[in-house]
């Protein structure tokens, strides 16, 4: 049996939970929740810097609670704390069907952000590079998968749906299929992969053979060093999503045509997890890190730029590319340098200033709308930060990479 094969049915339980927890996190990600933009709007009267900020606001605040929640995942196991964030998903698709007051909105942005992009993305990426070492890179891109899935089936889906069921119903509907997920997140890990998921005599080390806490983590050049390209990305591309309806719009596209697109970013992510993954088994994720830059810098840089939905699919694919590396990368390039013991907390400093990226796109983004520059505009405007993004992370990774044990 080939290796990778034999791979996935030793470790089949573990790595599906891992994949059922990033597919739920769906459920609070920006390219789900856009997809109710325009009913959200019309039910709630509001603007697009209205929205924007709401949606702002709640992303900010859930990410400032992810500092302390997100060091959860060292002390509780997987099935546990997954189990608990779950319950925490179906709950806040279940207020956001049953809202009817505009002043609660930022509470329901909260509560799906928080759950959903946040703490359910955050659970299973430790838990794949925590528990894997020398297989980390396909571990996590297998668990990416969810996130493939999510993206290339959701958006279709629910917008078709739309069509003929009531937004809010599907919000209720949405929160009734994640609490019947709960048991077979628990059936998947009645086991545990590594009995003490602290880590014990299974921790790798980081830089200089030890593990770094979070705070001696967070004065290390190298993480302030990544924060440009790691923070940009979600606030970019959370930008994108969030304003596809706008952006069909100016295009003079229709909604439905370009989210039949998507599916083929999906297709590119699918195939850039499972190349970075392999990469990062090769050649280590430090060294990987700046190579997903280049399509994420010619993906905004064509989207903005392309006046057909055949360059529309160009630049969603080069982004679907991008986002395999932002999925596996990161995770791996923190215990690569930082060590797995305290893993939860470095990563979850690194997982509240992506979601706090995520609450700055949308409302920067629509601001922008509202003073008269359209999202094709932006989108050039975010080739050119990520170009210089990856220029700033270039000397401090080799220092990094030298500083590793061997």
């Amino acid at each position: 049996m080939p290796p990778f094969l034999t791979f996935l049915r030793e470790n089949a339980r573990w790595l599906a939970a891992g994949a059922l927890m990033s597919f739920l996190s769906s459920f609070g990600q920006t390219f789900f929740i856009s997809i109710f933009a325009a009913e959200i709007r019309a039910e709630f009267g509001l603007g697009h810097a209205e929205w924007g900020a709401i949606y702002a606001t709640g992303t900010a605040a859930s990410a400032v609670l992810m500092l302390w929640a997100g060091g959860l995942a060292d002390r509780f196991r997987v099935a546990t704390l997954g189990a608990a964030v779950l319950a925490g998903i179906a709950i806040a698709a279940a207020f956001m069907a049953l809202n009817s007051a505009a002043a609660l909105l930022p509470a329901v942005i909260f509560c799906l952000r928080f759950t959903g992009q946040g703490m359910a993305s955050h659970v299973a990426m430790v838990a794949m590079a925590r528990w894997f070492v020398a297989t980390r890179g396909r571990a996590l891109a297998v668990a990416t998968l969810g996130f493939l899935l999510g993206e290339a089936t959701m958006p279709l889906t629910f917008v078709w749906l739309k069509t003929r069921i009531d937004w809010q119903v599907l919000w209720a509907l949405s929160a009734l299929f994640v609490l019947a997920m709960i048991p077979v997140l628990w059936r998947l890990l009645t086991t545990e992969r590594v009995p003490q998921s602290q880590g014990g005599t299974t921790a790798q080390t980081g830089m200089a053979g030890r593990h770094w806490r979070r705070a001696e983590a967070l004065r290390h050049p190298l993480f302030w060093a990544l924060m440009p390209a790691l923070v940009g990305s979600p606030a970019c591309v959370t930008a994108f999503w969030f304003q596809q309806v706008h952006f069909a719009a100016v295009k003079g596209w229709d909604h439905l045509a370009l989210v039949a697109v998507f599916p083929l970013g999906s297709a590119a992510f699918l195939v850039a997890t499972a190349g970075f993954g392999w990469a990062i088994d090769r050649f280590g994720a430090g060294r990987v890190l700046p190579v997903y830059l280049v399509p994420l810098v010619l993906g905004f840089a064509v989207l903005g730029l392309t006046e057909t939905l055949a360059g529309a699919a160009v630049g969603v694919m080069l982004l679907g590319l991008a986002g395999g590396g932002q999925a596996t990368l990161p995770a791996a390039c923190w215990a690569e340098f930082y060590g797995t013991r305290h893993l939860g907390a470095i990563k979850a400093a690194v997982a509240s200033a992506m979601v706090a990226g995520s609450a700055i796109g949308p409302a920067m983004s629509g601001a922008l709308i509202d003073a008269g520059a359209a999202m094709p505009v932006q989108l050039v405007a975010y080739a050119a930060w990520f170009l210089g993004a990856g220029l700033v992370m270039l000397a401090p990774l080799a220092r990094a990479w030298a500083a590793r044990p061997v």
